[in-house]
């Protein structure tokens, strides 16, 4: 019996282009593979990397995404950044570049014209109930293009996109939705219930590979440490010549990605998949100009156990030098 195959992108604003790079070296020795996904699930970057693959786009579509529009996305004017005093009253970044990017892509196109299943991960910021019974209050938000009375076929893919990458800080609420890195900026787990509760497969026949934007070398030596809200959202690390900004953020955001995998982990065992280099220093998600770093840690990560894993759980192929 055929396995149901689930592709997951985590979030991670420019560093999305680490995974698009090796995703493409995958898709260049394996290329029958993406073909045998049924589902794409993604988070803020990795929802427009999974609508864009289901939408038809290719993994070197998405790398020249990113070479020539990366700039133009996380790109902020001097007057912008002395309205906002840094991002202290406004979002880093606008999000008209991104919208006008993703339509001139997408256009008008809707959730139920991809030829793939989807999940993509948003916040709903006030659900807004139209029964009085229900309560008013934030919640996660999971759009999908699954049959069923809660199907989102009817949301455009732009829309999609902007809400689930709508990161706070870094750019605007969009359309009353935040980032879905604040509830599952690794969706592989929630991929993994769509599928379960949909009856798309047992949990048997389910097998993930699971896509990360690198990970981060962060971390604090202290013991016992008495921190306020101050060393919660700004810490300087003179011994280890390191300043984080917002490290609660951070660790609420990765912290959240290792429990999707301890997760997928242990529900399925050698049919989960996780793919996320380490990288040789800390990289922002809006450091458009360690795009080349990124580059060459996806062009220098070994793939051999990756491939090995393609063809034992996604189906064997050719491969392609």
């Amino acid at each position: 019996m055929n396995s149901y195959n689930i592709l997951s992108f985590d979030g991670g604003g420019i560093r999305g282009y680490l995974p698009a790079v090796l995703l493409n070296r995958l898709a260049e020795a394996r290329p029958e593979s993406l073909a045998k996904f049924d589902l794409f699930a993604g988070t803020s970057i990795g929802s427009m990397m999974a609508l864009s693959l289901a939408y038809g786009l290719t993994p070197a579509d998405i790398c020249e995404l990113f070479e020539a529009h990366g700039k133009t996305i996380f790109q902020d004017s001097l007057l912008d950044t002395i309205k906002d005093i840094g991002f202290m009253r406004g979002a880093k970044y606008g999000n008209k570049n991104l919208k006008r990017v993703l339509t001139e892509k997408f256009g008008e196109a809707t959730l139920a014209d991809l030829k793939r299943k989807v999940l993509i991960a948003s916040f709903d910021l006030d659900n807004c109930p139209a029964d009085a019974e229900t309560p008013r209050m934030w919640k996660p938000k999971f759009f999908h293009n699954f049959p069923g009375e809660d199907s989102d076929g009817d949301q455009l893919l732009v829309d999609v996109a902007l809400r689930s990458s709508a990161a706070p800080f870094y750019f605007p609420v969009y359309q009353g939705y935040a980032d879905g890195f604040i509830v599952a900026n690794n969706p592989s787990m929630c991929a993994v219930a769509q599928a379960l509760s949909t009856n798309a497969a047992p949990l048997s026949r389910i097998a993930v590979f699971s896509l990360g934007t690198g990970l981060n070398q962060r971390y604090f030596p202290q013991q016992h440490a008495n921190w306020g809200w101050r060393q919660w959202l700004f810490q300087m690390q003179p011994l280890q010549l390191r300043m984080y900004v917002m490290p609660l953020v951070y660790m609420m955001w990765e912290g959240s990605v290792d429990t999707a995998n301890y997760q997928c982990k242990q529900l399925l065992g050698n049919r989960f998949q996780r793919l996320d280099p380490l990288l040789p220093k800390p990289i922002d998600i809006d450091a458009v100009n360690k795009m080349p770093d990124l580059k060459q840690v996806g062009m220098e990560t070994d793939l051999s156990a990756t491939v090995e894993w393609l063809d034992r759980h996604i189906g064997p192929g050719p491969n392609v030098e």
